[in-house]
């Protein structure tokens, strides 16, 4: 009976420094992820027009663009026209990756 009593008991509820590195990670990997579709969401020049579509992609740019709004303030897109190339979310992510490693790593 004690074996029953034992798998039916609830969890613990506290959280160890592991499990809390763990979720953190995640949100990382997650925002790095939306900094990823957002780059490529803009090679696409024009998106056909459907409400669901055009409220994930506003929530993608709109998560997204106030990080990378402070890499554009002092990087300018590289080439010239139609053609500019922005470098700016690569060294975004690099910086996100240097950041997730001191903080996952602190709380480890």
């Amino acid at each position: 009976m004690t074996g029953v009593a034992t798998a039916l008991a609830a969890p613990p509820l506290a959280l160890s420094r592991s499990d809390i590195a763990t979720y953190v990670s995640a949100l990382f990997i997650v925002y790095t992820i939306l900094i990823l579709l957002n780059i490529l969401i803009s090679f696409v020049p024009r998106m056909p027009y459907s409400p669901w579509l055009r409220v994930v992609l506003d929530f993608i740019t709109e998560t997204t663009d106030p990080y990378l709004n402070i890499f554009r303030s002092f990087m300018r897109p590289v080439g010239g026209g139609g053609f500019a190339f922005d470098l700016s979310p690569i060294f975004a992510l690099i910086v996100l990756g240097i950041v997730e490693a001191i903080v996952v790593g602190a709380l480890s």
